[in-house]
């Protein structure tokens, strides 16, 4: 290995010599130099390499490299200044001669890129499946305009022919930095020969065609002979011609003119049918390639009405007609077809009212044939989230125009309700959907409409949906809450019988949030308080041994702290300790209670914690933090003894206190 590193380093010989000949780098610099590249080399050979020693080797070398070249520059200028000043003083003959004596390239300027492309080669030797370092060496090369590109872009393919970026980055060089477009082109279809279901990969090869064709034209204007780009909207370029008429002088202005335009025409359609030829060939080539892929075609549709190409009206028919036909099955089609009727509806005004109304029935128009083509539960929720959008828009979006228009038209309200109904008759609505159709009157203030429309739906459609029960509650509490009238024994116990079906329906971990809005209501009422806390024992009972629950039990321990006093709460957490298994987190909510009381002087606080830790322990022997805080808090408020005593028993327990130890120290 030395002599490998040895060898490596009497190579470096010429260009360090250059480099202090030309005053570029001083003698201990050259020293520090050696010496690094002497540690990086000995990393590099060690038997199992990191990429990082590479990465580090090569990053020094172009800190190395970019130091070089700003001396270099700093001492040109230097040579500059005295040129000039000798300029003043000697003829301008003697002084041209002299000139070319300047600076010429030697060594020093090519050896720090030839290093770092040597590690990159051994880097992507030891690394061949590493991608990122294979695109961090083409990117170099491209940036450095190294002949060796080439060569690792055949690398790179051949160790990865099935990265469709690779295949595009190769071809992108050949077109825009290489010139050969029949290299380019030869590289795209290889490619998708290889990776032929890569959706970028096919758009990428349309996009080089056109572009291609694009740079055609625009090499017959150069050339005097005028032609449109494959670009709409060429408005600037015919206002130039217009406004700089003058400035053309045809030989011939009537017969002459009459002859180019012909020639012009048959010209410019020729392009066009080129590029429609071009845009048809590899939109077949690509659907026979991905004949599932929807959002391919929506690509495609895009350059499509992004170029003008002959037989456009035609084209775009064809594809539109391929996705009715290959995806009338899919809800997201439809869905799309209805965001390209909205179009650019944003850009209208509130005074254009009719034709947002026209948009609308159009939309509408596809939804309404989306569900009965495909009546299912995604759809309707599409079709209920348009309305949504429409009628509740929370920021600037494409439908914000929209909103502004149609907000207050309660037509629109009754139309997203028919939705609803009409998703609930075809027996398309699920969970998500109902709980839409509900919260929706809730958001347009019909609180009476949406109790009795969860009480309907969770009797009949989905008796066993948890998150339709949980908001039906949450709409029984709120109309409680909200009932102007005084509040009678009757309608507290209703709600009281409500709610315990439902929390007994359901396991705690789904109607944490429905207990703590419950207990907060019964609240004041310790009778039904007293009720809630015995279901709630009897539901954690049934969840033992999960954390599930744990924030009910803490919030109902807090509130008989805060309305009864500290007995009381070390009563109730100890009734919710002696179910079955308790959870190690709200042993640990208890044990933090009992710590914050002992800080503000409560006397039995420390008795009482240290029951909590053996009770957890008794629980819980292997949990090593359990043990750690327990030996901390006797550390603070015991005695040696019985710091000593936490600790052995630790011992005995884990086989391994270093925690403790580590703590300790």
């Amino acid at each position: 290995m030395a002599d490998v590193v040895q060898y490596r380093l009497e190579r470096m010989t010429d260009e360090l010599d250059d480099l202090e000949r030309r005053g570029l780098f001083s003698r201990p610099e050259i020293a520090e130099i050696v010496r690094r590249r002497r540690d990086f080399e000995y990393r590099l050979k060690r038997p199992s390499p990191l990429k990082q020693d590479f990465l580090a080797y090569i990053d020094y070398e172009k800190q190395l490299d970019a130091l070089r070249n700003l001396r270099k520059r700093a001492i040109i200028g230097e040579l500059i200044k005295e040129e000039q000043a000798r300029e003043e003083n000697e003829g301008a003959d003697e002084h041209k001669k002299k000139k070319s004596k300047k600076w010429k390239k030697s060594i020093s300027d090519i050896a720090g890129v030839l290093r770092i492309l040597d590690i990159y080669r051994m880097a992507t030797v030891r690394y061949k499946a590493d991608l990122d370092l294979w695109f961090k060496y083409l990117e170099f090369c491209r940036e450095k305009r190294h002949g060796r590109m080439k060569q690792v872009l055949a690398q790179a393919i051949r160790y990865h022919p099935k990265v469709p970026g690779l295949w595009i980055y190769a071809a992108a060089w050949e077109f825009d930095q290489n010139l050969n477009v029949a290299a380019a082109r030869a590289l795209m279809q290889s490619g998708l020969r290889t990776c032929s279901s890569s959706e970028d990969l096919w758009i990428e090869y349309l996009r080089m065609e056109l572009t291609y064709l694009n740079k055609l034209k625009a090499r017959k204007i150069a050339l005097g002979e005028d032609a449109k780009l494959l670009q709409r909207n060429n408005s600037d370029a015919d206002q130039w011609k217009e406004e700089n008429r003058d400035l053309f002088m045809p030989l011939n202005e009537e017969q002459g003119s009459n002859a180019q335009e012909g020639s012009l025409d048959k010209g410019e359609e020729i392009f066009l049918q080129q590029g429609a030829l071009v845009l048809q060939t590899i939109y077949h080539g690509a659907i026979e390639a991905n004949p599932s892929s929807l959002s391919l075609r929506q690509r495609f549709l895009e350059i499509l009405d992004a170029v003008d190409l002959a037989h456009y009206d035609e084209l775009k028919v064809e594809v539109m007609e391929d996705l009715k036909k290959d995806f009338s099955h899919d809800e997201n089609y439809w869905d799309w077809i209805a965001s390209l009727e909205i179009g650019d509806i944003s850009e209208l005004k509130d005074s254009e009212r009719s034709k947002i109304l026209s948009k609308l029935d159009r939309v509408v128009q596809v939804y309404e044939e989306a569900v009965n083509v495909l009546p299912t539960a995604k759809m309707f929720s599409l079709y209920a989230k348009f309305w949504l959008d429409v009628l509740v828009s929370d920021g600037e979006d494409s439908t914000s125009a929209l909103s502004n228009a149609v907000v207050n038209d309660r037509d629109f309200v009754s139309s997203i309700i028919k939705v609803y109904e009409k998703a609930e008759s075809r027996g398309c609505l699920t969970t998500d959907l109902a709980c839409q159709y509900v919260s929706f009157y809730l958001q347009i203030g019909r609180l009476d409409e949406a109790k009795n429309l969860a009480k309907k739906l969770c009797n009949s459609k989905l008796p066993h949906s948890a998150n339709l029960w949980i908001l039906r509650a949450s709409i029984e509490i709120k109309w409680f809450t909200n009932k102007s009238s005084a509040i009678n024994k009757d309608d507290l116990h209703s709600v009281f019988e409500f709610l315990k079906d439902v929390l007994t329906r359901l396991s705690i971990s789904e109607t944490e949030y429905l207990w703590l809005m419950a207990l907060k209501v019964f609240s004041n009422n310790k009778g039904f308080f007293e009720k809630l806390v015995k279901f709630l024992m009897l539901a954690l009972g049934k969840a033992s041994g999960t954390d599930s629950g744990t924030s009910v039990s803490s919030a109902v321990v807090n509130w008989v702290l805060q309305r009864e006093g500290i007995q009381q709460a070390r009563e109730m957490y100890k009734r919710f300790l002696g179910l079955p298994h308790p959870s190690l987190k709200f042993f640990r909510y208890c044990i933090e209670l009992e710590q914050n009381l002992i800080f503000v002087g409560d006397n039995l606080g420390v008795t009482c914690v240290r029951k909590l830790y053996e009770s957890a322990l008794g629980i819980y022997p292997e949990n090593r933090e359990l043990w750690r805080d327990y030996y901390l808090l006797e550390k603070k408020v015991g005695t040696s003894e019985s710091v000593n005593a936490v600790y052995w028993r630790a011992r005995k327990t884990l086989k391994d206190t270093s925690m403790i130890v580590n703590t300790d120290l």
